[in-house]
């Protein structure tokens, strides 16, 4: 498959070293993997070059760019690719279109001695083969990996050579309480995360029940109705079990990042503050009541894990479960279950792993 890719795929998928020098609001909306921002124009002066080129045409919106990236302020810009390159010297550059900003920068780097390709067609080629390869991908034989919250789905997933993990091409875990320290990925980069690691995926896929909406990204439809209609194996594990699965992923495991991304005193403020506020975001089906009661079970695990007890979050976590996230998904199986194919097995863990395998082979 890999040999197969076309020149340009093959840069993602031997995850190249990429300079993007769009304007940084152009590489926050979406960027390929992979790449660093280096621009060769800030936002602003992106905008008075965009307002230039629509009221005068662009030689004059050429010319303006010119003034405005000049002197110190060109030098200091082919300084800092000239300083990546030092450190990845098989680095790319690209832009929107592959057109002028990364032809200028090829030039400026020239004139310092310094010869390095683009990508023809620049970003917008780029979007467009990736879209197609999940296009593709959703042709593929797919087997969903279903069970549960805490039911280690996503744990199952990564320890299959043909898995795709969703929730990591997000960066978030698929629920309300599954925020992460770092903002989650962007609808576009999401599409590409997940084409770049199709790439490597020719033949069958394995891919857990996910709603369709990850974070602040969707997964695509033709790849979504794929899901819907492909064999399901159900992992079915004790309520205890799963408990201690939720209180590493989202106890343990969320205080280790974010600790790790603040510091000790703002990480634990920051972890009660995103799992308090994932409760609220839960009102409305949970009912005033139910979710007083929570807050409260929530406030005092707080106070024992303060103390050295980070296993008393499990007041609060195990009725979650009980009186609303399995309710929840029972639910949703039913509805599954007037469309889909039967589940092809059901067990514990190490049987449903066992089982994907054999699928997968």
């Amino acid at each position: 498959m890999l040999e197969a890719l076309p020149p340009s795929l093959r840069l993602i998928s031997e995850a190249r070293p990429l300079i993007d020098v769009r304007a940084p609001a152009e590489f926050t909306q979406g960027s390929l993997p992979g790449a660093v921002n280096l621009p060769l124009m800030t936002d602003e002066e992106r905008r008075q070059v965009g307002i230039a080129y629509k009221q005068q045409g662009q030689e004059a919106a050429i010319a303006l760019g010119e003034r405005l990236v000049s002197g110190e302020i060109k030098q200091a810009r082919i300084a800092a690719w000239q300083a990546y390159l030092v450190e990845h010297p098989d680095a790319i550059f690209y832009c929107f279109r592959g057109g002028l900003r990364s032809q200028i920068a090829q030039q400026w780097l020239q004139e310092a001695g310094i010869e390095r390709p683009r990508i023809e067609g620049g970003w917008k080629a780029m979007r467009h083969v990736l879209c197609q390869r999940i296009e593709e991908a959703a042709e593929q034989p797919i087997l969903v990996v279903a069970g549960l919250t805490g039911c280690a789905k996503t744990t199952l997933i990564n320890r299959l050579e043909n898995g795709v993990d969703l929730e990591a091409c997000a960066n978030h875990k698929g629920s309300a309480f599954g925020r992460k320290p770092q903002a989650p990925t962007t609808q576009i980069d999401f599409e590409h995360l997940l084409a770049a690691r199709l790439l490597a995926l020719p033949g069958r896929l394995v891919v857990e029940d996910e709603s369709r909406q990850i974070g602040n990204a969707n997964i695509p439809l033709s790849f979504w109705y794929a899901m819907q209609r492909a064999p399901r194996i159900r992992i079915e594990m004790s309520l205890d079990w799963r408990l201690n699965q939720l209180q590493h992923d989202y106890i343990i495991q969320l205080e280790k990042d974010y600790v790790a991304h603040f510091g000790p005193q703002q990480g634990w403020e920051l972890m009660q503050l995103q799992l308090g506020n994932a409760l609220i975001r839960l009102e409305k089906r949970l009912g005033n009541a139910r979710l007083q009661r929570l807050q409260r079970l929530q406030t005092m695990a707080f106070k024992a894990h303060s103390e050295g007890n980070p296993q008393a979050h499990e007041a609060w976590l195990a009725p979650l479960l009980t009186e609303y996230y399995d309710p929840l998904y029972r639910y949703h199986l039913e509805k599954q279950r007037a469309t889909a194919a039967p589940d092809i097995h059901v067990g514990d863990w190490e049987s449903c792993l066992e089982a994907a395998r054999q699928w997968s082979t």
